[in-house]
C-alpha cells in the first residue's frame, strides 16, 4: 500500500482483507498504538472509520511471502512477525471501487462529506500533524461514495506523543469539504460527543493496545490519556485558530452564525 508506513493489504483468517501496519515499520512502532486508540475514539463520536483489530502475522507465513518487506533508505528487510495493526479495507475489492482523491466536482456525491467537520474536531483534538487521510468508496451499481477516515497514525505527533498544535495541523487538503459548515452546530453531534467522553471511556480505547507497540512503556500511555482527558476543552479553540488562518476555510460561517447573501 501507499504511504510512509508500508503498510500491506491481507486477507484475514475472517476471510476479510485489512491494511496492516506492521510494527517494524519505517516511521515508528507508536503509529500503530495511535492508529487503534484513534480509531476507536472515532467510533465512541459516530465517525466514519474502518473496523480496527489486532492482527498476529506468523513468523511462517512472512517467511514464505517474499512480498512482506519493509524497504528501508539502504536495505529491504523482512516485516516482523508478531502483533500487527489491521485496518479493514473500507470494501471488497470484488464489491466496488476506492479512491483516495476525488475531483471537486464530484465531491457532491459525497453522502457524508458533512463528517469532515466531525473529522477536523478528531485531529484538533488528537493534534494529528498529518493531513487528514480520506478513503472514497462506493459499491458496484452505486453513484454517491462514501467517506471514510483512515490513517490515523501521526495523531500524537506520530512516534513522540506530544502536542505541537498548530492550526493547520490535521486538515483536508482542500476547502471544499469545509464551505458548509455555518457555526458550531455544523460540528454536531461530534464535538459534543467528543467533549463528553469520560476518562473511563478514553481509557477503554488505549487499554487494548498490545505493550510491544509503545515499547511497555505504560507511564507514557497515562500521560497520553490523561493529556487527552484535559484536551477535550481546547478544542474549540483549536478549530477557532483554523478559521481564522489563512486557509479561511469556513466562507460562510459568520460572527453571529448567520450566512448573508448566500442561498
Amino acid at each position: 500500500m501507499r504511504g510512509g508506513a508500508q503498510a500491506h493489504l491481507m486477507r484475514a483468517s475472517d476471510g476479510n482483507f485489512y491494511v496492516v501496519k506492521f510494527q517494524n515499520n519505517p516511521q515508528h512502532p507508536r503509529v500503530l498504538a495511535n492508529d487503534f486508540i484513534v480509531s476507536r475514539l472515532a467510533e465512541r463520536v459516530g465517525l466514519p472509520v474502518p473496523q480496527t483489530e489486532v492482527m498476529e502475522v506468523e513468523e511462517w507465513l512472512v517467511k514464505h511471502t517474499p512480498e512482506l518487506t519493509i524497504q528501508l533508505a539502504r536495505q529491504t528487510i523482512p516485516c516482523q512477525p508478531g502483533l500487527q495493526f489491521g485496518s479493514r479495507f473500507v470494501v471488497d475489492p470484488a464489491e466496488g471501487q476506492v479512491f483516495d482523491y476525488l475531483p471537486e466536482t464530484s465531491l457532491a456525491q459525497v453522502k457524508n462529506l458533512t463528517a469532515f467537520a466531525g473529522a477536523l474536531a478528531l485531529d484538533k483534538w488528537t493534534c494529528n500533524t498529518n493531513g487528514r487521510q480520506a478513503a472514497f468508496w462506493r459499491k458496484l451499481r452505486e453513484r454517491k461514495y462514501h467517506a471514510t477516515f483512515i490513517d490515523q497514525g501521526y495523531c500524537f505527533n506520530a512516534g513522540e506523543w506530544t502536542f505541537p498544535d498548530a492550526p493547520l495541523c490535521g486538515v483536508y487538503l482542500r476547502n471544499e469539504v469545509y464551505e458548509w459548515v455555518r457555526g458550531w452546530d455544523s460540528f454536531e453531534p461530534w464535538l459534543s460527543r467528543l467533549e463528553q467522553l469520560d476518562a473511563q471511556q478514553i481509557w477503554q480505547c488505549a487499554e487494548a493496545v498490545p505493550p510491544e507497540w509503545y515499547g511497555s512503556d505504560f507511564e507514557a500511555l497515562e500521560r497520553l490519556v490523561a493529556s487527552l482527558v484535559m484536551r477535550r476543552a481546547r478544542v474549540r479553540a483549536l478549530i477557532t485558530e483554523f478559521r481564522h488562518s489563512s486557509r479561511q476555510p469556513f466562507p460562510y460561517w459568520t460572527a453571529a452564525g448567520v450566512v448573508i447573501g448566500h442561498a
